[in-house]
């Protein structure tokens, strides 16, 4: 039997792009940023970054320090890389203050909020709150779940 293997910066950009989307992107984008860089332009292509969905590392408590550190380095590292094509984010209670007080989404449009209880939607849908403030004129599709 004849083996061949292929590296995959050997595929074309659409092919590791189509690869890349079958998978977590948050994942993917806390793997491959700065690994090299096709990987780092292709995980900050437009059709891979708008939508980010936080729910799964920030609502499993089975490996908190894990999923911190991929919090942080999303905030920290990330975040900035991609925020010009953020048009949606699914967000916890957790991770809402801290995700969206870091830069301006000028393309959020859509933002959907998973676990929120009543004080905690009172808390951040007050006229004197942040968000009301930044985000009252930007979003036109609100989801709370």
């Amino acid at each position: 039997m004849n083996y061949s293997t292929v590296n995959i910066l050997d595929l074309s950009d659409d092919m590791v792009l189509t690869i890349l989307n079958k998978l977590n992107n948050i994942a993917v984008l806390y793997s491959l940023v700065e690994v090299n860089r096709k990987l780092d332009r292709l995980t900050q292509d437009i059709t891979f970054t708008q939508s980010i969905d936080l729910i799964a590392i920030s609502s499993n408590e089975h490996n908190d320090s894990k999923n911190k550190s991929i919090l942080d380095r999303f905030c920290v590292d990330i975040v900035l890389r991609i925020q010009h094509n953020i048009e949606s984010f699914t967000l916890n209670p957790l991770s809402i203050d801290r995700v969206l007080s870091i830069v301006n989404y000028s393309k959020l449009h859509k933002l959907t909020l998973v676990n929120f209880q009543l004080e905690a939607a009172s808390h951040i849908f007050n006229d004197g709150s942040s968000f009301v403030h930044i985000f009252k004129q930007q979003i036109s599709n609100l989801t709370i779940l």
